[in-house]
């Protein structure tokens, strides 16, 4: 599935032919989520039938005791109303019994499929290509996870349970009555043709307004998530009452398209309603003239009445349900989408091991472009000898940090090849890919738990003596140490206990206790003070030591550190040499680095 098809998940209007594809999606993913509970579900089917055919008994054995029971009674032999009456007990009381057991099994099994649903969600997710998370912003993902999910643990909690019911009953309830009465039978089929029209229309126009709840359900989440995630920017830059205002507008929407499906059931449950006391009014009217024709017993007709309620009953229950149909349909639809995305950057068919892992780097021939069509790299060549520290630097938008993404493969070019120690990237496992290949980032991102953990990431199974050598190399030990629980200390929701430069530093020991022979350093140092950029550079120092090393800053102390700089411009390399041989030239990286000096006086 491309791009394109999951962002054509937010469209309210779908072509007859997309219509199809998201149909066709959803069930797959529906019989797949049903597959391994099939057996199961058999035999929630088999007692919710038993109990929906011991339903209508009732009718029936209400029909026996007022036409043939009642008069025996009359004439002093009770035994047959006792008979019936016992019966009709026992078949209320036994159906109540299987709806009770089903109702507890249909929820185990509901609750087996909505754990296979999550994780094979949060899995898959997160197993995709930076591709789809760059294009797929957070609050959708979320809206996935929260709200679509929600929806459809709604329909199989409830809905899903009664509207198996309900329509098993209608099933049943319309059998006994042609069994019972063939002429009452007939004025309810006359009634279905007034009930399927209405049911089509209410189907078509609820479908188009829950789609739109959906997308408007969605904004909602996306707009608060980024609004929240970019709190500092909003305080900054005193957005709050646009902010209100935006959200307000997008409260309006949802509140809008909620109504018209609020308008929906206003017009369906009334017209089911008066569909219904029709059909009872002319069974009653024509089997009252049958039974003063003695040609209908009291009983029966008394019976058929029951039938032609029961059987209209369920449809309003439905009407709610089909509600949660709705909803959790328009969620599959969506969670199908990203369950069938596909990572644009693959694992191999057939990967290589590598023999030895030196850390030599090749560019040969690489063209990159990203899904907007700009090009990036045009026919791009570089070798990096493994254990050589390089520099790039250049303007923003020369392509620096487009290199660091295929190194780590983030993504693949689109001619061309990039290999470590000559095999290309493409053939690697990406297991032995994210061993040999680390990149660390401006945003030296931690997560909730402690530092040890955080370091631990590089290593999962690493010792605690380990983890405390790590954070020494790099020179992270003292202040870890004078933090309130040491390395047990929590670092808060992304690193919030910890400042900028120790967030990087405690970046630094967990790539340093991942050993990889090739490291990325994407700006590592951009957002850092000065105080705070000399401590990372001591870090980085022991960092480097004995392995390949891509730096790319715009902050030009960082680059002495390097073995070479190489200056890139619109996607090509313009300067590559040491960085002394650079300084002392007249080329645009010694005009760089004269300003940058200029710039400390």
């Amino acid at each position: 599935m491309s791009m394109q098809g999951v962002q054509g998940e937010e469209k309210v209007e779908l072509t007859k032919a997309e219509a199809k594809r998201v149909r066709e999606r959803s069930l797959r993913l529906l019989f797949s989520l049903i597959a391994p509970v099939k057996n199961r579900l058999w035999g929630s089917l088999v007692l919710v039938v038993s109990s929906q055919a011991l339903r209508v008994v009732g009718p029936y054995l209400i029909a026996v005791a007022i036409d043939q029971a009642l008069p025996q009674a009359i004439k002093g032999n009770w035994t047959p109303l006792y008979v019936t009456v016992i019966e009709y007990l026992g078949a209320a009381i036994s159906a109540a019994l299987l709806i009770a057991f089903f109702l507890r099994y249909a929820q185990k099994v509901n609750q087996d499929i909505m754990f296979d649903m999550r994780r094979r969600l949060f899995r898959h997710t997160q197993n995709l290509s930076i591709e789809f998370h760059e294009t797929y912003t957070s609050g959708r993902v979320i809206a996935r996870q929260t709200s679509d999910l929600d929806s459809i643990k709604e329909l199989l909690d409830s809905g899903g349970n009664e509207m198996v019911a309900g329509i098993l009953n209608m099933l049943f309830t319309g059998i006994a009555l042609l069994l019972l009465d063939a002429q009452s039978f007939f004025i309810l089929l006359v009634a279905l043709v007034p009930l399927y029209f209405l049911t089509i229309w209410f189907q078509r126009q609820t479908r188009i307004n829950y789609r739109k709840t959906r997308v408007a359900s969605a904004k909602l989440i996306v707009y608060f998530v980024e609004t929240m995630t970019g709190i500092r920017a909003v305080k900054a830059f005193r957005k709050e009452k646009r902010n209100e205002a935006k959200y307000s507008e997008l409260v309006e929407d949802y509140r809008s398209v909620n109504a018209k499906v609020i308008q929906l059931f206003g017009i369906y449950d009334p017209g089911l309603i008066m569909i219904g006391n029709i059909t009872v009014a002319f069974i009653l009217f024509f089997g009252g003239s049958r039974v003063v024709d003695h040609h209908l017993g009291i009983g029966v007709l008394v019976s058929a009445i029951f039938y032609a309620r029961r059987f209209f009953d369920p449809m309003e229950n439905l009407a709610m349900f089909y509600n949660a149909y709705q909803s959790a349909n328009s969620a599959l639809e969506k969670i199908s989408g990203v369950l069938e995305e596909q990572p644009s950057v693959p694992e191999p068919a057939n990967p290589i091991d590598l023999a030895e892992r030196k850390g030599h780097l090749s560019f040969k021939d690489v063209s990159f472009a990203y899904s907007n069509g700009k090009q990036i790299l045009p026919k791009f060549n570089l070798d990096i000898p493994a254990g050589q520290t390089i520099a790039l630097v250049g303007t923003t938008g020369a392509g620096k940090s487009t290199l660091a993404k295929l190194i780590a493969r983030f993504y693949d070019p689109i001619e061309g090849r990039v290999a470590l120690d000559d095999v290309d990237l493409r053939d690697l496992r990406d297991s032995d890919l994210r061993k040999a290949i680390v990149m660390v980032t401006q945003e030296a991102y931690l997560f909730s738990g402690s530092v040890a953990d955080n370091i631990a990431l590089g290593k999962p199974d690493a010792t605690r003596e380990e983890i405390i050598a790590s954070a020494k190399a790099v020179g992270a030990h003292e202040f870890i140490e004078a933090l309130p629980d040491g390395y047990d200390t929590d670092v808060n929701k992304r690193g919030g206990r910890v400042s900028a430069g120790q967030r990087q530093l405690i970046s630094f020991a967990r790539s340093f206790i991942a050993d990889p022979t090739v490291l990325l350093l994407d700006e590592a140092t951009s957002s850092l003070d000065i105080p705070s950029e000399r401590m990372v550079q001591r870090g980085l120092q022991t960092l480097l030591k004995g392995r390949t090393a891509i730096i790319i800053a715009h902050r030009l102390s960082t680059v002495s550190i390097a073995d070479r700089v190489i200056v890139m411009e619109h996607g090509e390399i313009i300067e590559d040499d040491a960085p002394a041989t650079l300084i002392q030239g007249t080329g645009k990286f010694a005009k760089m680095h004269k300003a940058w000096r200029d710039s400390l006086v």
